[in-house]
């Protein structure tokens, strides 16, 4: 089974230019991973495979039944009352496989994102779709709910098209990538980190390439010119010789050494030359090199000359059916900490009570896993009072994470993805010795994501990395603080306690 987009092109009423245009891709079965930069079309193109916006030009052939997951989880299934009442041996394995409590289905506005998001995938296979179009389902999941949904993917048998910022997905379903470079979109084979380490490689030789040319074409100009000044100089001399009006012969040997003399020669070799450097010069400016807004990021940050960053003592969160039992804990000027646990197991909790305790002399830099509207809107207006200093660092830390800085400062419509770039720009702004990041990466894109590991990675003071991004973790934290199930009391629904690896 095959789908083919053909010369595809969409728009979106009054924009000034094209999401994407002449796109031309083939799927086949298994799955394909749609990979690009915030804002680049990723989610559009789903939408336009899966019938829900109709494109300007070009086709989709054959037409198969197609299903669109989206990416906000809040979203109730056309389908879900169908699914609810279904004891058919697909239904039941699909409740099974995402481990989906009967009660929940019919209660879906009280879940959790994490539930919902599992009840929306299982509605979409339930469907048993041609074409099962997949849009960043693990935000709101949690490390173990991950690889409940990694599990029931990879049970999908016809055509996935999947767009995710997790790597581990990404590299444990995918076979092939469409991957959005500038104004293109090229399918590449391999998982992500293969296509990713193929894309470094040909860019890191489309930019020697093109320093190569430049390099030539400054040369040769610079070579041309000296031989013109000494062409021109020569001239000089033999305009300049006196000779005796009756000397005829003195004037026939003159003429003959500008015909034919040096000058004459290095007449047509400055003009070779000035032709050589003209074509290195369009050799470099036709080299195609992806923009990238920067591939590292600045460490930001600075460690405290305290012995002690934060220092909470043993204690016990309880509310209502709730527990969480946290041991003494200390975070030292440099350690770097990953916080891992359930959704609903207290890692909120535990960043607030941590923060609460912080001294005075402590410089905290925070980033919330999410806003509301009027929070996102104080964040452009503080942007937009800030002095041009404060403006223009900030612009540089978003411009560093991979998105353009002129977008942020058209406020209105920015992305989820460029709201949190700037708000960790914020977070970053006083150089703190803590900075603690609940879920960073969700909205992001792989660039952005890279670029921020690379800051993780360096920073000289500490921080606290909430996230369920294990590969992020992995990468760039020692310390692990991980919060687990323990058998609850028979008053307590709910029991967990923390634990440092």
């Amino acid at each position: 089974m095959q789908l083919t987009l053909s010369q595809l092109s969409y728009s979106y009423p009054q924009a000034a230019s094209p999401v994407f245009s002449d796109l031309s891709a083939t799927f086949s079965s298994g799955w394909t991973g749609i990979i690009g930069d915030n804002g680049c079309g990723k989610s559009t193109l789903l939408s336009v495979i899966a019938g829900r916006l109709t494109p300007q030009r070009g086709s989709i052939t054959p037409s198969l039944f197609s299903v669109y997951c989206p990416q906000d989880s809040t979203q109730e299934p056309e389908t879900l009352e169908d699914f609810a009442l279904d004891w058919s041996g697909l239904a039941l394995s699909l409740r099974r496989d995402l481990e989906i409590e009967e009660e929940w289905l019919w209660n879906y506005s009280t879940l959790s994102g994490g539930q919902q998001k599992r009840i929306q995938i299982a509605c979409a296979l339930w469907q048993q779709p041609d074409v099962f179009a997949l849009d960043e389902p693990t935000n709101d999941l949690d490390g173990e709910s991950r690889q409940v949904v990694y599990k029931a993917l990879q049970s999908f048998s016809g055509i996935g098209l999947l767009v995710s910022h997790d790597r581990r997905l990404l590299n444990n379903l995918v076979t092939q990538c469409l991957v959005f470079e500038g104004s293109r979109a090229t399918l590449r084979p391999g998982s992500y980190q293969q296509v990713a380490e193929q894309i470094s490689r040909e860019r890191t030789e489309a930019l020697r390439n093109q320093a190569t040319a430049r390099k030539e074409a400054t040369r040769l100009k610079a070579e041309a010119q000296r031989r013109s000044q000494e062409s021109a100089r020569s001239k000089d001399r033999l305009s300049g010789h006196q000779l005796n009006r009756h000397d005829n012969d003195g004037r026939e040997k003159l003429r003959l050494a500008r015909v034919t003399g040096k000058d004459g020669i290095a007449g047509r070799a400055t003009a070779a030359l000035t032709t050589r450097a003209e074509k290195a010069a369009a050799k470099a400016a036709s080299t195609v090199v992806a923009k990238r807004y920067g591939s590292t990021m600045t460490a930001s940050g600075s460690r405290s000359e305290s012995s002690t960053v934060a220092h909470l003592p043993a204690t016990t969160f309880q509310q209502g059916n709730f527990k969480l039992t946290v041991p003494e804990l200390w975070i030292s000027p440099s350690d770097h900490i990953g916080l891992q646990g359930r959704n609903g197991a207290g890692k909120t909790t535990l960043i607030r009570a941590l923060i609460e305790t912080l001294p005075p002399s402590v410089q905290v830099g925070y980033l919330p896993q999410s806003v509301d509207e009027s929070e996102r809107a104080a964040i452009l207006s503080r942007l937009n009072n800030r002095s041009s200093q404060e403006r223009g660092t900030l612009l540089s830390f978003v411009a560093q994470l991979n998105s353009d800085p002129e977008r942020i400062l058209e406020g209105g419509d920015i992305s989820p993805g460029e709201l949190r770039k700037l708000l960790l720009a914020e977070a970053l702004l006083n150089e703190p010795h803590l900075l603690i990041v609940d879920e960073p990466t969700n909205h992001l894109d792989m660039g952005s994501i890279e670029a921020l590991e690379t800051l993780l990675c360096s920073f000289p003071g500490a921080f606290l990395l909430v996230s369920h991004d294990a590969t992020l973790r992995d990468r760039c934290c020692d310390t692990t603080w991980s919060i687990q199930r323990e058998p609850a009391d028979d008053a307590l629904e709910e029991s967990w306690v923390l634990s440092v690896n």
